[in-house]
């Protein structure tokens, strides 16, 4: 599993695909014959690729990838988010003396003409980044070590981006937390019931319902400015975060192409609903799900001991309430869906997203039964 985007499972490309891939290469400022290219199968969104090039005679890999403009319309603005960051948090590790600049941030490799991406003759949209040695990714956290260097360097790149210069970061997919929306369309998904299915889901809608009081929480304090707009990752998975393959430290935040303004405590309840319980979101057996205290802990310390930095006292106070709050958000989400006929999250068999929408509600749950700890925890570590 090495390299940008983890290299899991690479497929060798078919002839046609390796020569269209050829020819994309020779729009990007990469000066040396391409050898062969590989299919990165980690990711539901773009289209990634991993190519050998022998350069100066050294072999030498990029990263080739092909946005997906179904998900993302504007793909002119999410590059220019894309650099923009990438810029400022090259420049922010330069003046701190840090070591490894090209594996500690992504960086994009420019067109002949100096764009940040290519558009062929089909309106596809390509990119080039630097492949990342000697990283790899974990889909699920594997020590409470781990968890805590995720949750450090997702804490440091939202501190890197504080001070970035310029206009607003342009908003990739609108709304994209708001948990008032999301409510409102689990809602109308119930009212419609147009599948007939709400009658196999009713503790769920009951569950749901009977949570709404916690929907608005941040985004009134949010309005009221209580809470700072910052900018943020907004996917925060623990696979987005390469660790390196000799000293396990987490070393580069990837797929930012949902970085764009939003609120801190999103990031870090994501986070919270990734990390801290030891199922897969889709777990059949509830009586695994739980939230584990002591990976929360070492998530927390790793955040604050680089976000403690910058956040305000308002936000640390809602920090594990955050944790409740997406996971329920993700929750209503998979009800959604499911009420609605499964129309945007893939699925694996009938009833995948009622399973999804369990899962996470059973870790809220859990997390309500220990939030009041999780709580004074984060308190204990921000007195420090």
């Amino acid at each position: 599993m090495m390299g940008l985007f983890g290299e899991s499972n690479p497929v060798i490309l078919m002839a046609y695909q390796e020569k269209q891939l050829q020819d994309i290469s020779k729009h990007f400022q990469i000066y040396g014959e391409i050898l062969h290219a590989e299919t990165c199968k980690i990711g539901h969104i773009n289209e990634t690729y991993s190519a050998t090039y022998s350069q100066g005679g050294t072999r030498v890999r990029y990263i080739h990838q092909k946005i997906n403009r179904n998900v993302f319309k504007n793909p002119g603005a999410v590059m220019n988010n894309v650099m923009r960051v990438t810029t400022h948090l090259r420049k922010k590790l330069e003046t701190q003396n840090a070591r490894h600049l090209t594996r500690r941030s992504l960086n994009v490799i420019p067109t002949r003409d100096g764009r940040s991406f290519f558009l062929d003759a089909d309106d596809s949209v390509w990119r080039t980044f630097i492949f990342i040695e000697g990283v790899e990714t974990f889909e699920a956290v594997q020590s409470r070590e781990q968890a805590y260097q995720a949750g450090r360097a997702f804490g440091d790149f939202q501190r890197l981006l504080v001070d970035l210069p310029g206009e607003r970061l342009f908003e990739t997919i609108p709304d994209f937390h708001n948990t008032r929306k999301r409510f409102t369309a689990l809602q109308q998904a119930i009212e419609r019931d147009q599948h007939n299915r709400a009658k196999d889901a009713q503790p769920e809608i009951q569950f749901a319902l009977e949570r709404e009081k916690i929907v608005d929480t941040i985004l009134t304090a949010m309005a009221k400015r209580k809470i700072p707009e910052r900018i943020t990752h907004n996917d925060t998975k623990f696979n987005n975060v390469m660790m390196d393959v000799l000293t396990g430290e987490a070393m580069c935040i990837v797929d930012l192409d949902t970085v764009m303004p939003g609120c801190a405590l999103y990031d870090f309840g994501d986070m919270v609903r990734t990390t801290t319980s030891p199922t897969l979101e889709d777990e059949q057996d509830l009586s695994k799900v739980k939230m584990q205290m002591p990976m929360f802990k070492k998530l927390a310390q790793g955040y604050l001991s680089t976000a403690g930095q910058f956040l305000t006292k308002a936000e640390k106070s809602f920090i594990a309430f955050s944790g409740k709050l997406i996971t329920f958000e993700i929750g209503i989400r998979f009800l959604t869906d499911f009420l609605g006929g499964d129309t945007y999250f893939r699925i694996h068999r009938p009833g995948h997203n009622l399973d999804r929408c369990r899962t996470q509600f059973r870790l809220v749950e859990s997390i309500e039964k220990q939030e009041e700890a999780m709580q004074n925890f984060v308190n204990k570590c921000s007195s420090f």
